[in-house]
């Protein structure tokens, strides 16, 4: 009778195992998620920084400057806490920059000794599409794990809240690809 006991505390040694997996796998994707949307949020203020300083140095025509510095000013007043605004705000900057950078406009600036803000902006929309994709997919597998029957039902996630992938326009201008 005794050997009974033993296999259910194995058992129930084992189930408590596998919760303590899943609990460390959650939390793992969770700080992941973290790590990732604090990269993007880094590489999104870049991008508005970098199109803010090519529309304030003079080197593109009027009307295209005041449409990217206004879009830039937007993305960089953009709260980080309302990422439905702030989505919509960045997708604002993606289209300006398409808008008022073309390829006339790159090749002109790259004979120039202001080639840097070029290649500075075209890094950052760069990064900006990385740092979007590895956003998107912690997100995504976070939520994969916590749509589970027994995560939900154990309430193993705890407080943090459900993650959401930051859907954004983050084509950058033809000329910077």
């Amino acid at each position: 009778m005794s050997w009974w006991w033993a296999v259910a505390a194995a058992v129930v040694l084992v189930i408590l195992l596998y919760l303590r997996s899943l609990a460390g796998r959650l939390d793992r994707l969770h700080v992941r998620l973290e790590a990732a949307g604090a990269a993007l949020d880094a590489q999104l203020v870049r991008r508005s920084a970098a199109a803010a300083e090519l529309a304030h140095a003079g080197l593109l025509d009027p009307a295209s400057s005041l449409l990217l510095a206004d879009a830039a000013h937007e993305a960089q007043t953009a709260s980080a806490e309302d990422p439905a605004h702030r989505e919509v705000v960045e997708s604002e900057l993606s289209s300006a920059l398409r808008a008022a950078v073309d390829d006339e406009d790159v090749s002109d600036l790259a004979r120039t000794p202001h080639h840097a803000l070029v290649d500075e902006l075209r890094s950052a929309c760069q990064r900006v599409v990385l740092a979007r994709r590895f956003n998107n997919e912690a997100a995504r597998a976070t939520l994969r794990l916590r749509s589970r029957p027994l995560i939900k039902r154990l309430r193993l996630a705890g407080g943090a809240p459900w993650p959401r992938p930051f859907e954004m326009d983050d084509a950058p201008p033809s000329a910077l690809v």
